[in-house]
């Protein structure tokens, strides 16, 4: 009984969003709604549990959100991020029209472009292709959300994404944590999700296309090199600092209470990304120069409150499921279910909880906060390298986030025109389905060799 209340929380939360309900409501109501069906105290949920769970995650991952937010608008205001991924569709040609919006969302998303900017980005762009060669419009969210959802939010190493930078705090690890097995889950996502899209082309033949938009102005004339070296730069600069500036740094201080007595592995990643993503945000401001620039950096920063709530407000609802006597019960099952293996155990809570919060970065929240210690001490025991379990998490609460209630989805749909009915099936292949396939796979590789 216990468990099915857990359940009906999820099922009222996938409801709710699903008709359009906003989760900075939805998740604060459900929560108090499941304390008061299992008898805890209410308002002790909220204040207590709720609350602190969703400022915690605030406190977190705010300079992120922040900054991720004001290069994805800088991007978009100057032309930039249009330019590179109409550069792309030309490369590639209009009979690869799929394949190229899944391209230039990776290469956007990868580069550190919020996955919200990109979806608004791509919009057009895969409009114009799909009208030109009469592909079905209810296809393109799910191409959207194949590149810009999957493979560059929690496989490829070095993605400055939310959901890859999260694990780094917990295990020590970071951006770049086992690369090959990255790269390989990585591939099939990507392979995997345009070979599924190609097919449905061939199934839904001679359904409608979308209409053709008007042409895009004031991109053309910005040189290539303008808008892909911004981008270029956050992977560099991550991967410079985190190997070669931060480790020579002396950084003795941070073992004082006021710092918070840590290691400096313990936040060489995330200071990584956080001066990654500064430079870039600099360099693309000095290169592009959007018109309005104080208007540009003004709306950056709001578009990054309502992604960044909406997160954490689902990371304080999972915070009371956690808390609730059925969620033991859950826990204690998918532990059997896993057989004691550490890896399986990780992907099962952390996915799991991605799913009832419809929130890679929310599920890994909580995973990670209640079960973290005990991960990291399954893993020394059981001689599993840090780094594969950041990838696995990272996979793992990748797919089953991507549920109706999922706040991406929810947006993405809006912004194509089309609704859960025309359109989620095919998400919840490239997006869901594939990427837990994925995840099975390189768990099994990591059994079998590690990480690397």
């Amino acid at each position: 009984m216990a468990v099915l209340l857990i359940l009906f929380a999820l099922a009222l939360l996938i409801i709710g969003a699903w008709r359009g309900f906003s989760v900075l409501v939805l998740a604060p109501v459900l929560a108090i709604l499941a304390a008061l069906l299992s008898s805890l105290p209410v308002l002790a949920s909220f204040t207590q549990v709720f609350m602190p769970a969703a400022g915690g995650f605030v406190v977190s991952f705010f300079p992120l959100f922040l900054l991720g937010a004001l290069f994805g608008r800088v991007m978009e205001a100057s032309g930039a991020a249009t330019r590179l991924a109409s550069a792309i569709a030309v490369a590639l040609g209009p009979k690869n029209a799929i394949l190229a919006v899944v391209v230039a969302c990776a290469v956007l998303t990868y580069g550190g472009v919020s996955l919200f900017v990109v979806a608004f980005a791509a919009w057009p762009l895969a409009r114009a292709l799909f009208a030109q060669i009469g592909l079905p419009a209810r296809l393109i969210p799910a191409t959207i959300a194949l590149g810009a959802f999957t493979f560059t939010m929690t496989a490829l190493p070095g993605t400055p994404s939310i959901q890859n930078a999260i694990p780094m705090a917990s295990f020590g690890t970071t951006l770049f944590a086992a690369p090959g097995l990255g790269i390989i889950a990585a591939a099939v996502m990507l392979g995997l999700g345009v070979v599924w899209l190609q097919m449905r082309v061939r199934m839904l033949a001679g359904d409608a296309p979308p209409d053709p938009p008007d042409a895009p102005t004031g991109t053309r004339t910005m040189a290539l090199w303008v808008a892909v070296l911004p981008i270029v730069s956050v992977g560099v600069i991550t991967l410079v600092m985190g190997s070669m500036i931060l480790p020579t740094l002396d950084t003795d201080y941070l073992a004082l209470p006021v710092y918070g007595a840590i290691d400096l592995s313990r936040v060489q990643g995330l200071w990584s990304v956080i001066t990654a993503l500064t430079s870039a945000l600099v360099l693309a401001l000095l290169l592009s120069r959007p018109p309005n620039m104080m208007h540009v950096l003004n709306e950056g920063a709001e578009s990054a409150l309502l992604p960044l709530f909406n997160t954490a407000s689902l990371v304080g609802f999972g915070a009371v499921i956690a808390n609730l006597p059925g969620f033991e019960v859950l826990r204690l099952s998918l532990d059997g279910l896993s057989g004691g293996n550490v890896l399986v155990s990780a992907a099962l809570s952390s996915g799991t909880l991605a799913g009832i919060t419809g929130s890679a970065s929310g599920g890994m929240s909580i995973a990670l906060d209640v079960l973290g210690p005990t991960l990291v001490a399954q893993a020394g025991v059981q001689g599993v390298d840090p780094a594969l379990l950041h990838r696995v998490v990272a996979v793992a609460t990748g797919g089953l986030d991507t549920l109706p209630h999922n706040g991406a989805v929810i947006t993405l749909l809006g912004i194509c025109g089309m609704t859960h009915r025309q359109s989620y099936g095919d998400i919840f292949a490239v997006a869901v389905v594939i990427p837990t396939l994925a995840c099975a796979l390189i768990i099994g590789l990591g059994m079998m060799f590690g990480s690397f």
